[in-house]
């Protein structure tokens, strides 16, 4: 399995999931999860779903710029950071930075068991 691949195809499940069914994400996270949105803290599935569905925009479409991976662990986890641009409810383009760290649930499944998020102004 190589880790390239899996950080790539799960950025692709990841974004085209927000941006099409925001609440359909809350299987990609377990109780034990943690999200960082803009400073914001919010633990477990439930929480973080919550967060997530309640951003006050109806359409959102994400560019992916950039993905980098490397290995986390002796567990077989990943990193993933993200770098692009959004745009939600046809206003201007924003960049923003996104980092995953994704443990194994099992052979070639993985959770997001951390997630940062931050919008990239200036």
């Amino acid at each position: 399995m190589d880790p390239d691949s899996v950080a790539k195809a799960f950025v692709e499940h990841y974004y085209r999931t927000f941006d099409t069914n925001r609440a359909a994400l809350v299987g990609l996270y377990q109780e034990g999860s943690m999200l960082s949105f803009e400073g914001e803290k919010f633990q477990g599935a439930a929480a973080i779903a919550t967060k997530l569905t309640s951003l006050p925009f109806t359409k959102c479409v994400h560019t992916v710029v950039t993905v980098d991976c490397q290995p986390a662990g002796p567990t077989g986890g990943m990193l993933v950071f993200v770098s692009g641009s959004l745009q939600v409810d046809g206003e201007h383009h924003i960049k923003f930075s996104q980092m995953f760290h994704l443990m194994p649930l099992g052979p070639g499944n993985f959770y997001v068991h951390n997630d940062m998020f931050r919008l990239n102004y200036g």
